[in-house]
Formats: structure tokens, sequence, C-alpha cells
């Protein structure tokens, strides 16, 4: 089993994990919008909370704008990315898979609707059994 470092170690504790293509062979999926969501949640309370402490307990009440600073480099920006990133991915997948052909595919979450499921490259949860046409498979041919 591979070492992982101190920094991958806090990327993964703060949610900083962008994901990547190995995504769409593991199931269940590291990065998911939920994840995404998560890791906006558990920052911005931590900016709060640290800014808080700062303003009430050192009395600096004029430097309480930093936190939006805080807020766009640890949040908005770092979401962002892992967001852009993962709906790349995504269409890759829908590209690559039958499930994301499906009309039971949910891509937010990389779910198959029928059977509560991660889906995967390598990993249909059906076989192929309950697939039925999505509505806009045919969307991108004209």
């Amino acid at each position: 089993m591979a070492q992982t470092s101190f920094i991958d170690k806090i990327k993964d504790l703060l949610m900083f994990r962008e994901g990547s293509d190995i995504d769409n062979y593991i199931v269940p999926p590291t990065v998911t919008t939920g994840s995404i969501i998560w890791g906006i949640l558990l920052r911005s309370t931590i900016i709060v909370l640290g800014t808080s402490f700062f303003v009430i307990y050192w009395g600096n009440s004029e430097y309480w704008w930093f936190a939006v600073f805080f807020f766009w480099f640890f949040v908005a920006y770092p979401a962002y990315r892992q967001h852009s990133a993962f709906q790349s991915r995504l269409q890759q997948l829908k590209s690559d898979t039958l499930c994301g052909k499906c009309k039971h595919f949910a891509p937010d979450s990389q779910l198959c609707t029928i059977l509560d499921e991660h889906i995967g490259t390598e990993f249909i949860p059906c076989d192929g059994e309950s697939w039925e046409a999505s509505p806009d498979i045919f969307d991108n041919l004209y």
C-alpha cells in the first residue's frame, strides 16, 4: 500500500480533491456533486468560525473583509475547479458508457436510479437489461 503524503491528507480532509479520469472506473466515485457541496459547506464553516474568532478575540473588527478573500480562494474557486473537472469527466463517462445514454442515469450523482448504484466505465449495474433510451440521446446528432 502506497504512503500518502501530508499534503494529500490535508487535501482529503478539507475536500480539495478534484478527481480524475480514474473516477470513471472506480465505484463509488471519489468526487460527485454531493462531495463538492460538502466541501463548500465544510470550508465555509471553517472560514466563518476562523473569522469570528479573529474578530471577537483579537478585536480586529476592521479586518473582517479578509474573509471575502479567504472565501474566494479556499471555497468558491476550488469548488468551481472541482465542478468543472467533474462535468468534463461526466461528459466522457456519458459518451463512453451505455448507462450514460439511459433515461435512468442521474448524472449529478453518477447513479442508476432504478438500482440505486453508482456506475463506472467498467461497471453497468443492470448489465443492460433495464436500459431505456434517454429522451435527449438524439440531441447532439444535428
